[in-house]
């Protein structure tokens, strides 16, 4: 087929007197497939962006196991039947090959020149050989999809510029007036939130607890070292789900939040784990095990962390879900090793031990391929993975659904950034469903893990109870 090329040209301002949050109320009602990214982290210049996408104008979609779609710019849908599962990563990347891009120098334009999207958890039937036979439909959202927007506004919250970039390509008209017309506007829209009924769950407190006595027994008989097993809620609502974003990013902030808007469901979370970076030719995992509740109170928080770092049973899942990283980017990687172990880390509700684990990416490496040897996340799964997701599959009566997928960019020049879908919100038919779950060993003890569970759920359940207090 044909080259597609892609100019990405782009405008630069300053942002002190923007917000990213108030340009994407401002832009969503006036262009369709709107997306915003930030992060809570502007401690250091690589963290301090936050990005919005306007107007998808090319992407693949996958909604089912037999067929993935293409869109192109300016042109109709095409389908492609899928004679392998496994073939995704290459068809996908093979996708991305088609657009002929001329590599921007500048790091903010260069956000621009790639896809935004999704891999549900259920997606990882196109990565691995294996066939999940879960007991109950899952939300029907597609399992993968990816977009290429149009515009991509890149606020750059360390040096208070704004980059507003537009993917030109042939037989796309642009509206670029309209877009900087709005990001300038003063007018804010807001709508209301309120709940309906009450929250309904998969499974209730004894469900749960017997399920994890499954997982222990499992550890016991040596079918796996560590398996991830966890609960759904769910909870009606009317009006704007945004407003459970502008909660969650006060309550939980965290390195990687967004808000997906995919017109019929939108994703949206504070999600403090990356599922795969890749970036300067190596690709990082930061696996997080271990976790505790933190109370707020500096003193209490403190002997909290000291418990948690002596705590055997921690560190052991910790260990052995950093040699589970260790071994899934030593399937295409070189040189990999730990390059931080057991930091700890604290959010609203609860306080994490985490590592850092990095490998040399080989030249031309396939991004979706790294990220498929790398998916799910072992702090999602269990250990070892494959024998872990079978029996996940068998315990939990509800499919996963995006819950423990990845959501983020993938580069033209083969970079990725895609954070682990936890602490996140699906919104679809006015229902909000989110999920948790905690890594079960031979020393977990039930009730204990339903309390984790249930921490770790705190901020979502505290940022509905503050969405209805906004407008």
């Amino acid at each position: 087929m044909k080259k597609i090329n892609i100019r990405t040209t782009y405008k630069k301002m300053l942002s002190d007197v923007y917000t990213p949050v108030g340009i994407y109320l401002r832009l969503r009602d006036r262009f369709r497939d709107t997306i915003l990214l930030e992060s809570a982290d502007y401690s250091a210049a690589d963290n301090s962006f936050s990005f919005i996408g306007v107007n998808a104008i090319a992407g693949i979609e996958i909604t089912n196991y037999n067929c993935i779609e293409f869109k192109y710019p300016a042109q109709k849908p095409q389908q492609q039947a899928l004679q392998q599962a496994q073939d995704v990563p290459n068809i996908v990347w093979n996708f991305m090959q088609q657009f002929e891009v001329e590599e921007a120098d500048d790091k903010a334009v260069k956000i621009a020149q790639g896809l935004f999207g999704y891999a549900a958890y259920d997606a990882v039937q196109f990565f691995e050989t294996i066939t999940l036979q879960s007991q109950q439909a899952a939300p029907a959202i597609p399992l993968m999809r990816y977009r290429l927007y149009q515009y991509v506004i890149a606020i750059n919250h360390f040096k208070d510029e704004m980059y507003v970039c537009e993917n030109v390509t042939s037989g796309v008209q642009s509206d670029l007036q309209a877009v900087e017309s709005l990001i300038k506007s003063k007018d804010v829209p807001l709508f209301p939130f309120k709940t309906t009924a009450g929250e309904t769950t998969n499974m209730t407190d004894e469900a749960y607890t017997a399920m994890v006595r499954k997982g222990i027994q499992s550890c016991y008989r040596g079918d796996v070292f560590q398996i991830v097993l966890s609960r759904r809620y769910q909870q009606q609502f009317t009006g704007d789900e945004f407003n459970v974003y502008r909660a969650l990013r006060s309550i939980n902030p965290s390195p990687y939040l967004f808000y997906f808007d995919y017109g019929n469901y939108k994703l949206m979370g504070s999600s403090p784990e990356a599922e795969l970076i890749i970036r300067n030719e190596r690709a990082i995992i930061h696996p997080i095990a271990g976790t505790t509740k933190r109370t707020g109170n500096d003193e209490q928080d403190q002997q909290l962390t000291n418990i948690l770092l002596a705590d055997a049973k921690e560190n052991a899942e910790h260990t052995m879900l950093v040699d589970l990283a260790r071994n899934d980017l030593s399937r295409l990687c070189n040189d990999v090793k730990v390059d931080h172990y057991r930091q700890v880390q604290y959010y609203s509700h609860v306080i994490h031990l985490v590592s850092e684990v990095s490998g040399a990416v080989p030249p031309g490496t396939n991004p979706f391929m790294l990220l498929a040897k790398t998916f799910p996340a072992g702090t999602l799964s269990g250990a070892p993975k494959y024998k872990a997701m079978q029996l996940i599959d068998t315990y939990e009566p509800t499919a996963r659904s995006y819950y423990g997928g990845c959501i983020g960019f993938m580069g033209f020049d083969g970079s990725c950034n895609q954070a682990i879908m936890i602490r996140t919100f699906l919104s679809k038919e006015n229902t909000l469903t989110y999920q948790a779950g905690g890594g079960i060993v031979a020393a977990s003890k039930p009730e204990g893990e339903m309390q984790e569970v249930k921490n770790k759920l705190g901020a979502l359940k505290k940022a509905i109870e503050l969405a209805e207090t906004i407008c």
